[in-house]
């Protein structure tokens, strides 16, 4: 019986107890290994705090041991006589085993390199993570399909042309929804600002509460949550006042335009003086700036060393009262807008007081001035 040859031939069995031992003995080898290395690449890690090394040892523990198992059966095939066809399907189980590994090694580093940065906070846009992170993990497993199907044998070109066609036809479907998403990525990259930051932009000031994948969320001033497309978000100029450490302040303010010369230049001696007496603001200067109607413009600039805006306010605050008391201690008074009405020829009105007309004098007869608010 030809069957029972196959039983009593001593060859065969020799071949296939060789092919059993080195394929348990390497898949224990390469078991060990993987476990000593990963070890060692683990208390490097814990050493020097390297996430190169933390990565490193991850990978290796993600290995497949199913795959190890037919590693190491690839290796004990070669250890014995093998047909020409049995040879041709290893070379192409070498591959296919080889790109499995090497996608699930790249796809669990995407996943550590995402979870690491959502986990320890280095991250304020997770949307934007978690996004860049299933994009790039598609890509590897795409990769390894068509690589594995082009070692087979397959043709590969008519595939990857009709997922060319497929997705130009879906990005013009959806091309306002990939613009946000690719803005929401843009903002994840750049970090033009995060969640938390106090931005402002036209006619919009409040905190970024959420980046999404297609809008963002802004905390108005006025407490309503304001939702605004990323693409249009990112097309406008955005003041990011949290990322803002000195704050440059610019005041005015005008004093009588009768005070006399001397006085005008105490005025901006005392103007440094209280400001260099403030606590967190560094003097800039102070000048006598320019001659405005019914004033004397003084301008005033110094640097708040602090992005507070309530902190600015104390200080300039106190800044206004110390100038008020200086002021009124020189004997200067604040400028205020006066508007004259002159009447050129005529009679003025008559005016009454308690209903009791009052006598009319010659100055009626001649230009009046007076001040807004008169009869």
């Amino acid at each position: 019986m030809p069957y029972w040859d196959l039983f009593t031939d001593r060859a065969l069995w020799i071949q296939l107890g060789i092919l059993l031992v080195v394929t348990l003995g390497t898949y224990l080898l390469l078991t060990v290994a993987l476990r000593v290395v990963s070890r060692q690449l683990m208390q490097r890690n814990e050493k020097s705090h390297s996430r190169v090394f933390y990565f490193g040892s991850a990978m290796l523990l993600k290995t497949s041991r199913l795959l190890l198992l037919a590693f190491a059966l690839m290796i004990g095939l070669k250890s014995v006589e093998l047909s020409p066809r049995w040879e041709e399907a290893l070379s192409h189980g070498w591959f296919i085993a080889l790109a499995f590994q090497i996608a699930l090694w790249a796809d669990h580093a995407v996943q550590l390199w995402t979870t690491t940065l959502n986990r320890d906070g280095k991250t304020r846009n997770p949307v934007t993570t978690t996004l860049i992170g299933i994009m790039v993990r598609l890509v590897i497993w795409t990769v390894m399909l068509l690589s594995i199907l082009a070692n087979l044998g397959v043709d590969i070109t008519a595939m990857i042309a009709s997922l060319g066609v497929g997705g130009i036809a879906i990005a013009l479907a959806v091309q306002t929804l990939l613009s946000d998403m690719f803005a929401s990525m843009s903002i994840g990259i750049d970090k033009p600002f995060e969640i938390g930051d106090f931005v402002v932009f036209g006619d919009v000031a409040g905190s970024i509460e959420h980046i999404g994948l297609k809008t963002t969320r802004i905390r108005a001033l006025s407490g309503e949550q304001i939702v605004i497309a990323n693409a249009e978000l990112l097309a406008q100029t955005v003041h990011n006042y949290k990322r803002m450490n000195t704050r440059r302040i610019v005041f005015t303010f005008g004093i009588s335009p009768n005070t006399p010369v001397d006085r005008v230049r105490q005025v901006s001696a005392e103007v440094a003086r209280i400001i260099r007496g403030m606590a967190d603001t560094n003097f800039d200067r102070a000048h006598f700036f320019a001659f405005n109607e019914s004033q004397l413009t003084f301008e005033v600039v110094h640097i708040v060393q602090s992005s507070d805006y309530n902190k600015y306010m104390d200080i300039q605050q106190e800044i206004n009262l110390q100038l008020l008391q200086a002021l009124r201690d020189l004997e200067v008074k604040l400028a205020f807008p006066i508007r004259k009405l002159e009447f050129i020829g005529g009679n003025l009105p008559e005016v009454q007081v308690a209903g009791v007309p009052q006598e009319r004098s010659s100055a009626n007869q001649a230009p009046w001035h007076g001040q807004p608010g008169g009869a």
